[in-house]
């Protein structure tokens, strides 16, 4: 088995590897070695990754690859395996299978399993095909030790010892039926949400813009509702949201919100909206594109009862000195390596099998 300082130095390298792709554009670095035989590579991959979904733009890679170079660090590898259990030595085969809303959303699942000393065996969804096997053949090159324990199958799954598998509700409820037998952890969809108290700032607003629009929406950690308070005043929220104006050039975006303005419209739903975003009062989590839903409430105290009682449907709450585990306005998008999903501590799980 590779040590554990092994696993957590390939990542590091990974992590300096990334850092040659932001969000202000490539930047080929003359001091990583590796450059020869994977920095055009994965400008490829990247190209193939648009073309293939074309939601996953140019920016939203390179913001996710950004983000990921961060999170990456010796130093932040370290303190997130700091409570692996080392005693565990017995290397088994962990199933990902991974959504594809966003790019590299299963990158954490896949860190978490080699991380912790274990196989893993990846399904991809069609969405997000490239980006991946091209990262595991940088570390199976700056790691010889990782050769045989990365495998990408499109195959049905047999032999595996455990399970982490992303989904809808409905493919949820076949995961939890098919997986019943072995150790999972089976996500279901989720959304996150915004509660504007009197502390919000214009400042905060213009934050919360990134919380909605980062990745047209569609990940999980975006915001899709707010709560507000009765009689708020929507202007100091469109004024914040102006700050992605230009997000209604995406053709495909700007189609959706098209599309869902019709479909309001001839149903009479009261909606307000500033031309590129329209917000709806509806009881749901989940907005279409390019809308978001508002819901009124009376007082904090309640409100945090029913966010509570909801909380298998919400993956982050954003708010200002409301709850304890709230997540700072603009951040839902900048998480920390032990900021896991649904609350699920991954390594936990994965040491315990």
């Amino acid at each position: 088995m590779i040590s554990i300082q092994n696993r957590i130095l390939a990542f590091s390298k990974l992590g300096h590897f990334l850092s040659q792709f932001k969000t202000s554009g490539f930047e080929k670095k003359e001091s990583i070695v590796d450059n020869i035989l994977f920095f055009e590579g994965f400008k490829h991959q990247i190209k193939l990754a648009q073309e293939k979904n074309s939601w996953f733009t140019k920016e939203n890679i390179l913001f996710s690859l950004e983000s990921w170079s961060n999170a990456l660090t010796e130093n932040n590898l370290q303190s997130f395996v700091r409570d692996i259990n080392n005693k565990n030595n017995s290397s088994k085969k962990v199933t990902v299978i991974m959504a594809g809303n966003i790019p590299l959303v299963g990158f954490h699942d896949f860190l978490s399993v080699l991380i912790s000393g274990h196989s893993v065996i990846v399904k991809q969804s069609s969405n997000d095909k490239h980006l991946l096997p091209f990262l595991a053949k940088f570390l199976e090159y700056v790691e010889p030790g990782f050769k045989g324990k990365i495998t990408f199958t499109e195959e049905k799954l047999t032999d595996f010892d455990a399970v982490i598998a992303t989904g809808s509700n409905n493919t949820a409820r076949y995961f939890d039926y098919y997986f019943k037998d072995k150790p999972n952890i089976i996500r279901k969809s989720r959304n996150s949400v915004a509660v504007i108290t009197d502390k919000v700032t214009d400042e905060d607003f213009e934050k919360l813009s990134d919380d909605v629009f980062q990745y047209f929406g569609l990940g999980c950690r975006s915001v899709s509702k707010l709560y507000v308070p009765k009689d708020f005043d929507f202007n100091p929220f469109f004024n914040g949201m102006f700050a992605k104006k230009e997000i209604i050039n995406n053709a495909k975006y700007a189609n959706n919100y098209d599309y869902n303005k019709a479909v309001y419209l001839m149903s009479e739903f009261d909606l307000l909206e500033n031309g590129f975003l329209m917000i709806k009062e509806d009881e749901s989590y989940s907005s279409p594109i390019a809308t978001v839903f508002y819901e009124y409430y009376d007082n904090e105290i309640d409100l945090k009862i029913k966010l509570h009682q909801d909380k298998e449907k919400i993956q982050c709450i954003v708010a200002k000195d409301f709850l304890e585990n709230e997540v700072a306005f603009g951040q839902t998008q900048q998480p920390k390596l032990d900021d896991y999903a649904d609350g699920v501590n991954t390594l936990e799980f994965l040491s315990s099998i």
